[in-house]
């Protein structure tokens, strides 16, 4: 008890130090964390040592944060997205996986270079998501982009999941040990093909049906108790049973909260759900991408400079290009496609999930493994780096480049009303006045808002 109580505190004391150093130097919140983690893990102050133990713990402000993603998006949302999804997500995620593979094949044999081109095809919705809205661009086109390109990734773990057994069955075993393993608390891999898949489908049934029919009258139970205290552990039991049963039938947790939280989107209780949860969420967050800046293993990468770097570099530029292409494709605006592009380029955190299960069932060996690993967190350091690039000398490139407007002439005698702001209320409020004979002078910060309200007559 006293060396976890010592464990957390070096942690919280850490973000609490390294966070406002790093938003003082204009570096960004999730590099903040990242730099703790180098500073108090083996390679910087040696206060931690058990990364692997804490990242298992930590891994779990991924689950809540896919949780709320979740709860943000209603079935009928979903279904009006499924165009930026399938589309510009769809892409991503094949045309990367068939380059990677392609040049994977050179130094691998073909069952590895095709787990390895699935795992590299993933980008990280943590680092992605939380920096977004640190920045206040999710809601911009861009920001749209991305997140629809991350959704699709998170879905695609699934079939990842099960295509791994697939490629073990195939691959040549060395007898290492490595191929007899399986994914869950349950040895489901000892079943048939047909039962495992019946397994992981009744599992998914029952998440939706307790969503969808059972947790309204356990809410409302819950909620006439009026003890906040309770509705809290309500929550957290929710998810981390959730996250039990998926990781009983070997896949990722993660995914399943993130199926649990769409059923839920639609319930009166989902506000309350998401107050109860996001701070939990935001500090296990941290502390991942803290265990993430440990978990850096200079010894192995300075012993394979040459190697990892080269990894890092070539498929961070394979999905930076990949991306421009796509963005081109789908006609995006000039001046969002290097946001999109670079915003993307990174390795993912389900990586460390898919390597994991790749080495239990024998598709890796541990050595390639070990390599990608620490490439894969080397892109995640250095993508909030990429952010902070593309503010400071691509963005104010594009602005000058582009071609200034000139301002709105405003009759100043003919508009009693100024709207600041037009988002869902300015948008109510707007129709209301507009029925009522009055046309008002609309301020927003959002340009693409702007643009669409000036192309309507408005000033």
């Amino acid at each position: 008890m006293e060396a976890f109580l010592l464990k957390l505190l070096v942690f919280l004391a850490a973000a609490v130090i390294a966070v406002p150093l790093a938003k003082r130097f204009r570096l960004g919140a999730v590099l903040g964390y990242l730099l703790a983690g180098i500073a108090i893990g083996p390679f910087g102050l040696s206060l931690i040592h058990e990364i692997e133990e804490v990242m298992h713990f930590t891994e779990f402000g991924v689950v809540m944060m896919l949780f709320l993603v979740g709860l943000e998006l209603k079935p009928s949302l979903l279904w009006q997205m499924r165009v930026p999804i399938l589309g510009t997500g769809g892409s991503q995620v094949m045309l990367t996986f068939a380059a990677v593979t392609g040049i994977a094949l050179c130094f691998l044999p073909w069952q590895q270079a095709v787990a390895v081109g699935l795992v590299l095809a993933l980008s990280s919705t943590a680092i992605v998501l939380s920096t977004l809205r640190e920045k206040g661009l999710m809601n911009t086109p861009p920001g749209r982009s991305i997140f629809s390109v991350l959704l699709f990734q998170d879905l695609a773990v699934i079939p990842m999941l099960a295509l791994m057994p697939l490629l073990a069955t195939m691959a040549v075993h060395t007898g290492d040990g490595h191929g007899a393993g399986h994914g869950g608390l349950f040895d489901i891999s000892a079943l048939p093909g047909y039962a495992r898949l019946a397994v992981v489908l009744l599992s998914i049934a029952f998440i939706y049906g307790a969503g969808k029919y059972g947790s309204r009258p356990v809410f409302r139970a819950i909620a006439a108790t009026r003890v906040r205290e309770v509705f809290v552990a309500a929550a957290l039991a929710l998810v981390i049973g959730i996250s039990l049963l998926m990781t009983a039938v070997g896949l990722s947790p993660a995914l399943g909260t993130f199926l649990a939280g769409v059923v839920l989107a639609d319930s009166e209780y989902r506000h309350e759900l998401e107050s109860d949860i996001e701070p939990f969420k935001g500090l296990l967050l941290g502390i991942f991408f803290i265990s993430i800046g440990a978990s850096l293993n200079f010894t192995l990468i300075s012993g394979n400079l040459g190697l990892i770097g080269g990894i890092v570099l070539a498929f961070m530029g394979i999905k930076a290009a990949v991306l421009l292409v796509i963005a081109r494709i789908f006609r995006m605006p000039s001046s969002d496609r290097w946001l999109f592009a670079l915003g993307l380029a990174q390795g993912g955190e389900f990586a460390f999930v898919l390597f994991q299960f790749a080495r239990t069932h024998g598709v890796l060996p541990q050595p390639v493994i070990d390599t990608l690993v620490s490439a894969v967190a080397l892109s995640m350091f250095l993508a909030p780096l990429l952010f902070i690039l593309h503010d400071r000398f691509i963005a104010p490139k594009q602005v000058q480049d582009e071609e200034r407007r000139s301002a709105d002439k405003i009759d100043e005698k003919g508009h009693p009303v100024v709207m600041a702001g037009f988002g869902r209320l300015g948008t109510d409020l707007g129709r209301l006045l507009i029925s009522a004979g009055i046309k008002p002078v609309i301020l927003d910060h959002n340009e693409a808002n702007v643009e669409v309200l000036r192309s309507f007559g408005f000033e």
